[in-house]
């Protein structure tokens, strides 16, 4: 009887041991997500991961027009709202700066991991078609993180559309 006993404490080893060595192999396999940021405008919010990030690298200035093109989720600003920009430490510790529709909206990266920006300077006005300026309907808004020497090494987007 102690016989059996052993042999089933034994099979419970190896099944546990063999449970624990397939966590450990999936948790390896998996990649580490890219850190995060977040827009806020009024009381909605839209949050994701890097459009484009190379692990801490710096993108290659031949893919970065690229990366500076796509689209991410959408948010709505309503007139008078103001974007408040929120990023993972990681992102504010190389230090971050902020396109909209093609154009840098702060004079230097900054290393906060939250800034609040006017609706105006982020739906600022553009040379239209016809000569004359007009306010966009929607914005292309790109998070850029930067190295000391202002190379980039990840950008997170996101499509703003203008309420009204």
């Amino acid at each position: 009887m102690q016989s059996r006993e052993r042999r089933g404490d034994k099979r419970r080893a190896a099944g546990v041991l063999a449970a624990v060595s397939l966590g450990l192999a999936a948790l390896v396999a998996c990649d580490k997500p890219t850190p995060m940021a977040t827009v806020t405008a009024g009381s909605d919010s839209v949050s994701g991961e890097a459009s484009c990030y190379e692990s801490g690298k710096n993108i290659p200035q031949k893919q970065l027009s690229g990366c500076l093109d796509r689209k991410g989720e959408q948010l709505t600003v309503g007139d008078g709202d103001r974007v408040r920009i929120g990023v993972d430490p990681e992102i504010a510790e190389s230090g971050w700066a902020l396109v909209a529709g093609g154009q840098g909206v702060m004079p230097e990266a900054s290393t906060s991991t939250y800034r609040s920006f006017a609706h105006d300077e982020i739906f600022a006005p553009r040379q239209g078609a016809q000569g004359g300026t007009e306010v966009p309907r929607t914005v292309q808004l790109t998070i850029v993180e930067v190295d000391k020497k202002g190379e980039a090494r990840g950008t997170w987007s996101f499509t703003l559309k203008r309420e009204s």
